[in-house]
Formats: structure tokens, C-alpha cells, sequence
């Protein structure tokens, strides 16, 4: 048996994913292709292309979306883009439950560090903290002051994605 998934990648594919998880055995996110068109802002375009924030608060609840739909199905969410190989996101994004980050080599190090240095619940209470704040600059500036505090060695610039 081959395993069959679908990569969400739109939110309509975000908002159906409840329909699409009861249908395969995994989901996995893009999440630069979807930050994109959940902000509508083409990251390619240097006239708008700051205005892509992957700590958006409806980036969040979007993920939030998708692993609660897949889970609900009893299947497996991953994700891959930048945000994955983000190590100001690692913590985030398996406090949120996602089960599979799909990184580069190159950054693999520092990712698997913070996953074996923190533990599940502190993730978890992390994830819920951050979807109650309101805009994406109070995510990332709540991210970046607890990321500091457990890992000053470690950049928070991806140059790996």
C-alpha cells in the first residue's frame, strides 16, 4: 500500500481540510505558497513583499485548522517551507501539533536541538499564548523573546530555506 497525502497549499484546500484528510492518509502544508495567498501578497514582489509575515495571527489559525482536521481523521500533518526550517517556528509549530517538519540538512542541527531541549507542554502552552495575541508582530516578538532566553547560540535568520 502506498500512502496517498495532499499538500495544502490554498485556503480552500485549508479551510476543506477536515474533507480532504477523510480522503488520504496525510496532509502536508507549503507554507510559503499559503502564507502567500492567505495574505494575498505575491512574496516575489519587492513592492509588497514585506507585508508576507508567516506570524501572521491567520496563518496560525489556519495551521491550527488543518492539524486539528487531520488529526480529527486520525492522520498525520507535516509541513515544509521556510516556516518549517524556521527555528523561531519549531516550537510553535509543535506546540500547534504538527507532527512532521521537512527541513533542509543544513538546519536540521539546530532543529533537532529544540526539539530535544524543550518539552511537549511547554510547546503546547507556547503555541496557545501565541494564537492569543493579535497581531503578527506580537507573535514574532513573544517567539523571539522566549526563543532567546532558551537559545541565544542559535540564529533566528533562516538562511537555509
Amino acid at each position: 500500500k502506498i500512502n496517498t497525502g495532499v499538500m495544502i497549499e490554498v485556503p480552500a484546500a485549508a479551510i476543506t481540510a477536515r474533507q480532504i484528510a477523510s480522503e488520504v492518509d496525510f496532509l502536508s502544508v507549503g507554507s510559503n505558497d499559503l502564507t502567500q495567498y492567505l495574505l494575498a501578497v505575491d512574496r516575489g514582489n519587492s513592492l509588497v513583499s514585506s507585508l508576507y509575515r508567516e506570524f501572521e495571527p491567520a496563518v496560525l489559525v489556519s495551521l491550527k485548522h488543518i492539524i486539528n482536521a487531520g488529526h480529527k481523521e486520525g492522520i498525520w500533518v507535516g509541513i515544509c517551507g521556510e516556516m518549517a526550517g524556521n527555528p523561531l517556528a519549531t516550537a510553535l509549530l509543535i506546540g500547534l501539533g504538527m507532527d512532521e517538519l521537512s527541513v533542509v540538512p543544513a538546519i536540521l542541527p539546530e532543529i533537532k536541538k529544540i526539539i530535544r531541549t524543550l518539552n511537549y507542554a511547554d510547546m503546547r502552552q507556547l503555541a496557545q499564548k501565541a494564537l492569543g495575541l493579535a497581531t503578527g508582530e506580537e507573535i514574532e516578538t513573544f517567539l523571539k523573546t522566549q526563543f532567546r532566553k532558551k537559545f541565544p547560540e542559535i540564529p533566528l535568520e533562516n538562511k537555509h530555506a
